[in-house]
Order: C-alpha cells, then structure tokens, then sequence
C-alpha cells in the first residue's frame, strides 16, 4: 500500500509539473486575449471619432428643424470627438474638421432658436389685452385669461436649444436674440392697442374682447370695459358752455351758465361758422379723451404683459441672466411709454403757456392711474437696473409739478383776466370766465387725491404737512394723507372763487349803469352759488369755510336791491312826498296842473325807458328771474296804483289819456315782460 501511494503520489506530482506550465501559459493567452479585445474596442472607439464628421455631417447640414433629439444627439458625439482629439491628438487634422462642425452646427441652432422665435411669436391682440386687463369683475368670467406667447411644443425646443447653447456652446448670443424679437413684439403689441383705440374713437366705447365668447352669448348687453381715465363728462360739459359762448359781436353773450337754467333766446341764432369752430373743438376734445384712455389702458396693458412676459423668460434664460435679459426687453416699450409721458407734459405746459386749462386736465386722470399702477409696475421691475426703477417715478414727477403748475397758473389767471370791454357780456349774463372756472373745479372733483397731492408736493410745500407718528399704521397715514390732500384742495377752491370774485367786481364796473353792473354780478354771484350746490364743490368748500353758502346769498340779495334801485327814480315821480294837498271841488291852479302833468309823463318816460333797456337784460336762472319781476312788480304797481287811485280822477288836463297812458295791469305786464328778449 504504501508503494502503491508513493507511486501515485510521484505520478500527480509528474502530473502537476507538467500541467502547471499549460495553465500559466493558457492564463497568458487569455490575458493575451483579453488585451488583444481590448485593444481592437479602443481602437474602435478611437476610429469612431475619425468617423463622427463623416456620419454627423449630413444631419448638421440640413439642420435641426423637425428633428431637434437626433440633432442634439449628434452634436453630443461631435462634442466628445472634440474633446478627444483635444486631449489625444491636438495637431490632427481631423480635430479642426470636428470643431468646424460643432460651430456649424452650433449656428445651426441659434438660427432655429432664431426661426422658432420669429416664427411664433405673435403680437397680442388689442381685444385680448383688454380682457387682461379689465378684470373679472368687469367681464364676469370666472376664467382667468391666458396668454400663450409660444406653443408648448415650440416652448418646449427652445428651452431645450437654450439649455444646450448655455451648457455646451457656452454662446449667450441667443439671450441678445431673445430679447430683441420679444421686446418688438411687446412694443407693437402695445402700439397695436393704442391704434385700435383711435380706430374705435368713433364708438361709445371700447368694444369687447370675444376671446371667451361662450360666456357671452347670454349677455349681449354686457357694459364696456372700464375706462379708468376718461375725462370725457368733463370735457362735454365743457362743450356745452363754449358753444353757448360769444356770438361774434363785441361784448355780447349768449352763455348757457347752468344746467336747468332756459335757454336764451338768441342762442337759436348763433352763426354757422361759430358752429363749424365748436364742432372743431368738439373734435379736438373727443381726441383728448381717445388719447387719455389710449395712454392709461397701455400702462396697465404694460404691467400685464412685462409680467406675462417675464414668466416666459424664466423658462427660457439662464437664472442669472434673467434680470439683465428682462430688463433690456423691456426698455424699447417703456421708453415708447415715458417718452408719451413725456409729450403729455409737454403739451400741457404748452397749454398752460396759452391759459388752454381744459387741455391740462388730461394729466390728472393719467397721473391717478400711474400712482395707482405704481406698487405693480415696481415689482414687475424688481431686479431691474436703477435707471429702469426710475423712470416711471420721474415721470410722475413731471406731472406732478405740471399739475401744479396748471393749478396756480389757473388760479392767477382768474385773479388776473386783462378781459375787460371786449369779452363783457352786453345784457349782464353769467361771463365766460365764471363758467369756464366752476367749470374746471367741478372737474377736480374727479380727482381730489390726485390735485391734493400736487398742491401738497409742489403748490404749498410743508404747509399743511402735519407729522405722523411713526407708530401709526399704513392706513392711519392714507386717511391723514387723504385729508390733508381734502383740505389742501378745499383751500385752493377758495382761493380760485375769492380771486373769481375780485374780477367779477373789476369787470362789473365797465358797465355804466349800476343797475346792469348788478344785474351782472347777480347772475355771476348766483351761477357759483347753484353750480357749488349742485356738485360736493360746496361741501369742499366747507372744509375751509364754513360760511360760504351763506355768503353768497348775502351777495345776491345786496346785488338785488341795488338793482331795484335803479327803479327808484320811476317811482320817485308818483310818491306822495313833495306833493301838495288837494282839496275835493277846489279848482286846481295851473302850477298844480302842472305838477300832476310832470309826475305822470316822468312816471311813464321812466316806465318806458327803463322796460326797453332792461328787457334785453338777461337773468338765466328762471326762479330768479321770477322773484325780482314779482318783487318789482309788487312795489311799482302799489305805488301806482295808489297815484292813479289819487290823481286819475282829477281835472289836471283836457287829454287825460295823453298823461295817463297805463292802467296799474298793464304796469305789470310791461315789467314781466323784463329780461326777455322774445317777448
């Protein structure tokens, strides 16, 4: 046994020797062959970047239009045999050829970047910008409104070019692309709403968007968009009293001064060339109203798109890169807007500068709607250069000091009209400067906060400026800022109806007869008071002087009776003072007969004189009119009544009808018939 194992044991091992060095040997091909594969994979690998510009370069050349993922996937591979060649072989041939298809191909993609945004972004819509804009209370949807600048598809390309661009083109060339094709479009979008109002100038308003049109198949009657601005009553009015103005004589009126006040007769004869002027300014003021709601409603539309607009942007540029890229789109818009601003101002100091007031007034509605888009229009600016955040605040400035500017100016120039003898109206009716000064007070009334602020800021400094604490609330600071704002407007009104009151007064004493120089300030005196009671002007008034109401009406009374003086003379022939005693059945003597001839021809010579002159006097307010005819007509026909009772049967004259001309109705009949040229 043990031979037999020592026999087997140098057999395994004979075996072991001779096997060993096979297994070596086979592990060393296999090592052998591994490396060969190896080998021959690197090279294979190596040969497939010699080979990307011959297989890519069909696709690179005919683009990525319709097949962006393979595109992409092809500038991946160029990319890495860029790369590769880099590193490996920097003098090869075959780099430059892969690096001039990669810049290729890499404008290849700016310029479907380029193509896809020219090609679908679209102008906005007037009518679509206004459903923005107006709100859901205005429209009554419960939809939200959404602008699609891009369609999905499209957006979803150009956010993966862009990505691409960034991370392996390191190009941000496309951002300036980007940037000027959306900032042209946000600047005709805004131009495209501004036109479509001037188009529609014609209409009553602003008609309705019919982007979510089956909500309004059941509301055809729905009310226009809201005009925040719109000046347009004002300006009507304004309209009514100018075309009521100066017939073309010298110093004569036909001036309507308040609404419910009879028309005058004479009116119904103005020339048809005055017509043509009014129909002309009548125009003009339509085109200032177009223009106003034009500029306010491409503010807002400004605000909604820039915010529309950056939503866009950050899908598309690099976060840090969006202020910068947002803020250079926006400019060409916001430039067009200031620079309109700009041109309001403009042309309202220009309107100061020839007392055009009216004109100036379209700086309030516009200057309300910029305080009040101020908070938006600052967070849609966040991020923006200084220069940006500060146009929008240096533009309210402009018009914050024109506006007040206009304000005192207009103040001054009814404290200072040179307008005596030509521009007086001949039978004392309410003068054009009373009309046209109520007439622009009762249009601040539209705009109390805004004309406050500017007499706060600019007119009077820190008069009125009264400290807060600083422990007081936000809107503990709005109520006293607004009540300020109330009394500092409250003042200015009574500045401008005292300086108003000092050139009636002036003005009243062309007139060489008091009684008209009454007459005159009567109608003047008694406009303001019922155009103050007819508008909240007189509780503004009030704010400051409490006495007002009651002032004026002092001042028609005392207008009043110096008018009624002027009637004193006429009766002054027929009282009883200065007149002797007759005796029942005492034969007159001559001188008596006399006397009696003289009270009655004086009496009728006055009667007639004064009916004639002040018969083309006017008194537009009928109530008025009414009670100084009853009133005079009262104390003339007592007092003659009572002459004629006394001396009508008395022997004084052999023609007595020569002498007494009128019975006591017919007195009467003839004063009625006062202020009243078509009687």
């Amino acid at each position: 046994m043990v031979s037999i194992l020592s026999s087997f044991e140098s057999r395994l091992m004979k075996l072991e020797n001779s096997i060993i060095p096979v297994h070596k040997q086979t592990e060393n091909l296999q090592r052998l062959q591994e490396n060969v594969e190896k080998t021959l994979s690197c090279l294979d690998h190596v040969i497939s970047y010699y080979h990307v510009a011959s297989d890519t370069e069909k696709i690179i050349r005919e683009g990525p239009t319709g097949r962006l993922e393979e595109y992409l996937g092809s500038m991946a591979k160029i990319q890495k045999a860029v790369e590769y060649f880099q590193d490996n072989s920097p003098d090869s041939p075959e780099l430059n050829k892969v690096k001039l298809l990669f810049e290729r191909g890499k404008e290849s993609l700016e310029s479907e970047f380029r193509s896809l945004m020219t090609r679908h972004s679209k102008v906005v819509s007037p009518v679509l910008i206004l459903d923005l804009i107006s709100g859901d209370d205005e429209l009554d949807v419960s939809e939200d409104v959404v602008l699609e600048h891009l369609p999905e598809s499209v957006l979803q390309d150009v956010i993966r070019i862009s990505r691409w661009l960034v991370e392996y083109g390191h190009n941000q060339d496309f951002m300036n692309v980007y940037y000027q094709i959306r900032s042209s479009q946000l600047d005709r979008s805004i131009k495209g709403l501004k036109e479509h109002f001037r188009k529609c100038s014609s209409s009553s308003g602003v008609p309705y968007s019919p982007a979510i049109p089956n909500k309004r198949k059941d509301t055809p009657t729905k009310k226009p968009v809201k005009r925040p601005g719109t000046i347009r009553k004002a300006q009507n009015l304004l309209k009514q009293y100018s075309q009521h103005g100066l017939d073309g004589k010298k110093g004569g009126s036909n001036l309507i001064p308040l609404e419910g006040h009879e028309h005058d007769f004479r009116v119904k004869h103005l020339p048809e060339a005055l017509n043509d002027k009014h129909r002309l300014l009548a125009g003009r003021d339509d085109t200032l109203d177009v223009e106003t709601d034009a500029y306010i409603h491409c503010v807002s539309a400004f605000v909604r798109l820039a915010q529309s607009e950056y939503q866009l942007l950050t899908d598309v540029i690099p976060e840090h890169h969006q202020k910068k890229t947002f803020d250079s789109l926006i400019q060409d818009a916001l430039d067009g807007l200031i620079l309109e601003g700009d041109n309001i101002v403009c042309a309202a100091r220009k309107a100061i500068m020839r007392h055009d007031f009216p004109t100036v007034l379209t700086v309030f509605p516009i200057l309300r709607h910029l305080k009040q888009t101020k908070p938006e229009f600052d967070q849609v600016l966040q991020g923006t250069a200084a220069s940006t955040k500060n146009k929008l605040p240096s533009l309210i400035t402009s018009m914050e000091t024109i506006g007040a500017k206009a304000l005192e100016d207009f103040a001054d120039n009814i404290k200072n009209d040179p307008d005596k003898e030509y521009n007086m109206p001949k039978d004392g009716t309410v003068h054009e400067l009373t009309s046209n000064a109520i007439l622009f007070l009762q249009q601040l009334l539209d705009f109390q906060e805004t004309a406050g602020a500017m007499l706060a800021s600019q007119v009077l400094g820190d008069t009125y400026n009264i400290p807060l604490d600083p422990r007081e609330t936000s809107s503990s600071a709005t109520s006293h800022s607004s009540v300020v704002s109330r009394r500092l407007l409250s003042t200015y009104i009574c500045k401008v109806l005292g300086n108003l009151q000092l050139n009636l007064l002036s003005k009243s004493k062309v007139y060489e007869d008091p009684a008209l120089s009454a007459i005159f300030l009567h109608n003047n005196y008694n406009y303001i008071l019922k155009s103050l009671e007819k508008s909240e002007l007189i509780q503004l008034v009030a704010v400051t002087q409490k006495t007002a109401e009651r002032s004026y009406r002092e001042h028609i009374e005392q207008q009043i009776q110096t008018y009624q003086r002027s009637w004193v003379k006429v009766t002054d022939y027929i009282t009883e003072k200065n007149l002797p005693v007759f005796q029942p059945g005492v034969k007159l003597r001559d001188k008596e007969r006399q006397m009696i001839k003289e009270r009655f021809k004086g009496f009728n010579d006055g009667l007639e004189e004064l009916c004639k002159i002040q018969k083309a006097w006017a008194i537009p307010d009928t109530e008025q009119r009414d009670k100084i005819r009853q009133a005079q007509k009262n104390v003339v026909k007592e007092t003659y009544g009572a002459f004629l009772h006394r001396y009508g049967g008395v022997p004084f004259t052999k023609n007595p009808e020569k002498y007494i001309k009128y019975r006591v109705e017919q007195v009467g009949d003839m004063i009625d018939r006062l202020f009243d040229t078509s009687a």
